[in-house]
């Protein structure tokens, strides 16, 4: 088929890969995301529970810092910001790679880099609204006083007997708990601020936007510890992860790292597989070492430096006495985990996928899967032509189907 067929009968699969239906599940999935978001600021914004507190409490005694490490605008540019721009670029520019075949029309190069983008920056923002919520409802809901939160509240020292609701009543103030009345701060969000040490924000933000762009970099730069792949795998594995597999022409394929010239002792010159002339286990041995190998040290370092930044701004919290060590330690989990969640909702495994994101929603499934079907990618049309093989069970396996009967995706 020639360069311009191609083109056109690209131009056509690319009006009919996105219909209206499914776009608009997309579109409704970024309106749920900003919606929490939404929630989340408010909650941000309204009176915490206060928890009473002791006045001789020295873990609440901490002194007031009024210059942050890390502020909240510069936490937005680490956090929010950088991870962006890791993904806009590493899509942009990296995408699809060098395993795309000459002559591959132009669209589906670009609509290839474009579903990259999407999901990439939807999964960063699925991961920051999974944090930032959670971590805004945890904060007025427990409404744990942070360190320096006597130094925010300036109690009122004489008249201490009138705010006394815990305790015991002694000549001394051990045991005795106050509530928030007593403090004389007049600034509201300062003091309501002070009943927000858990979780702690910084750090679930961190976590969420910078780990999910170090495994972002790690997907696409192929950053893991080397591995075997199963025979299975490894016998499609350079195809099946290549940019557009029904481009590319199978044809055998010679290791050139197994052909190993030997000199006989007639003088004659032999490059006879070592596999045939050598023992089974050293042909094993030999296979196996050949199959993985450890990325370059420079690249590790690239994906690893998101993480150590949040490493840096959930430490910084503890630099400004703003949270107490379990707070920022859990706040980070939290971000962990939804970072985790969000970078493999949409994209492949790191150590299966050859950096590669998953593919979009069926136009049959964009909004609702249901019993009875696997997933949300397929048709209706694979689900009749399984129905009549009583010994298939419906999968995403389409191997055994004859060419043509699975519509084109």
């Amino acid at each position: 088929m020639s360069g311009s067929s191609l083109g056109t009968l690209s131009s056509g699969l690319l009006g009919r890969r996105f219909p209206v239906r499914l776009i608009l599940s997309y579109i409704f999935d970024w309106i749920i995301c900003f919606a929490f978001v939404g929630i989340g600021g408010w909650l941000d914004r309204i009176a915490p529970a206060k928890r009473p507190f002791s006045l001789i409490d020295t873990s609440i005694s901490y002194p007031f810092a009024e210059h942050e490490l890390v502020p909240a605008y510069l936490l937005f540019v680490l956090a929010v910001g950088v991870p962006f721009v890791i993904v806009v670029v590493v899509s942009l520019i990296l995408v699809p790679g060098m395993t795309v075949p000459k002559g591959t029309p132009k669209t589906l190069i670009w609509q290839r880099k474009l579903w990259e983008l999407h999901v990439g920056v939807l999964g960063l923002v699925l991961s920051l609204t999974l944090s930032w919520f959670f971590t805004s409802s945890m904060k007025n809901l427990f409404g744990k006083p942070r360190p320096d939160l006597l130094s925010r509240c300036d109690p009122d020292w004489s008249n201490i007997n009138r705010y006394v609701v815990g305790g015991f009543k002694w000549q001394s103030m051990t045991g005795q708990l106050v509530s928030a009345d007593i403090c004389r701060q007049t600034d509201q969000y300062k003091i309501d601020d002070g009943f927000r040490s858990y979780p702690s924000g910084h750090s679930s933000a961190a976590a969420g936007g910078l780990i999910y762009a170090s495994l972002f970099m790690a997907s696409k730069f192929a950053i893991t510890l080397p591995f075997i792949l199963p025979p299975a795998a490894s016998a499609a594995g350079a195809v099946s992860h290549a940019a557009f597999p029904s481009q590319i022409r199978i044809g055998p394929v010679v290791d050139p790292y197994e052909l190993l010239g030997t000199r006989g002792l007639d003088g004659s010159f032999s490059s006879t597989p070592t596999k045939e002339r050598a023992g089974q286990d050293d042909a094993k041995v030999q296979s196996l070492r050949r199959q993985a190998a450890a990325p370059p040290i420079y690249l590790l370092a690239l994906g690893l430096l998101p993480f150590g930044v949040s490493i840096f701004i959930a430490g910084s919290r503890w630099h400004d006495r703003r949270h107490h060590g379990f707070d920022i330690l859990f706040g980070y989990l939290m971000g962990l985990i939804a970072s985790i969640f969000a970078f493999r909702y949409y994209h492949l495994p790191i150590r299966a996928g050859a950096g590669w994101a998953w593919g979009p929603r069926s136009d049959e499934r964009a909004f609702w899967a249901g019993i009875g079907r696997q997933g949300y990618a397929g048709t209706d049309e694979e689900l009749g032509v399984y129905s009549r093989r009583r010994d298939v069970g419906h999968s995403a396996d389409t191997s055994h189907l004859p060419v043509g009967s699975v519509r084109s995706r």
